[in-house]
């Protein structure tokens, strides 16, 4: 980052002074999450549901509420993580995440090696990854930084640029493309990877991105059971999400 204060919290703080911040505004605790043979310890809500019934309870009858997904363990997020561990992709690559939440695909990545920025536009998300950025002793490869990907621009361009369900909503498609081109280095081998549920179509993203992306996808999954499903198949959550690995075609090389 540029600048190492945010609005609300330093980048430069302890540890546990950003613990002692964030339970200043939630309850929270740790939990664990394997990836393959790396685990994370990964700041979450103590009790989510409970938040937001208080949240609703606090909130007048014609007033927004906003919900805090970005706290919340996407099943995409962990499929994409899982997939970054059978990349060829070098590990001297810049890595930049997008509306990351609290950063599970891009400290996956620092596990993995590579230097990492995370981004969001939420504040608490960023604190919440900073908090684990340390908790894991990641801070040598990993940092944050607030963007916008609907306005903003980085301070560097980025080889390879992650999103894990980043496209939920259709009036940020343009920008985003925009931001996607403008972010990439000007490299053959430069490249968008994004991952959505396999519900998500995003059909308009896709037929603007083709004109700027050669686009290839691929569809992963697991199932997840609860102890007392083990051996109920049915009982089994499967989660499907879908791939998509973008290359800008001006950069590609003709024969």
């Amino acid at each position: 980052m540029t600048n190492s204060t945010l609005t609300n919290f330093s980048t430069d703080s302890s540890l546990q002074e950003l613990l002692d911040y964030a339970e200043s505004k939630y309850q929270t605790r740790f939990e664990s999450l394997k990836v393959g043979e790396n685990r994370l310890e990964l700041l979450q809500f103590q009790d989510m549901e409970k938040y937001i019934e208080e949240l609703d309870s606090r909130t007048a009858n014609n007033e927004r509420i906003e919900l805090p997904f970005w706290a919340k363990i996407w099943p995409t997020s962990i499929l994409l993580s899982y997939y970054l561990h059978n990349l060829d992709i070098p590990l001297d690559n810049h890595l930049l995440e997008i509306g990351a939440g609290i950063g599970i695909c891009g400290l996956f990545a620092a596990k993995l090696g590579y230097n990492v920025t995370i981004s969001d536009i939420n504040e608490d998300a960023l604190l919440f990854t900073q908090i684990n950025i340390l908790k894991n002793n990641l801070q040598d490869r990993a940092k944050i930084e607030k963007i916008d990907f609907t306005q903003d621009s980085t301070n560097e361009k980025y080889k390879t640029i992650l999103g894990s369900e980043a496209l939920y909503r259709e009036d940020t498609y343009r920008p985003l493309i925009k931001f996607f081109l403008n972010n990439l280095q000007a490299a053959p081998d430069s490249e968008i990877i994004l991952a959505n549920h396999f519900k998500i179509k995003a059909k308009k993203f896709f037929k603007l991105a083709e004109q700027e992306f050669n686009i290839e996808q691929k569809t992963i999954g697991f199932k997840e059971s609860s102890e007392d499903s083990a051996d109920n198949d049915q009982e089994s959550e499967k989660h499907l999400c879908k791939i998509f690995r973008m290359r800008p075609k001006k950069y590609v090389k003709t024969e």
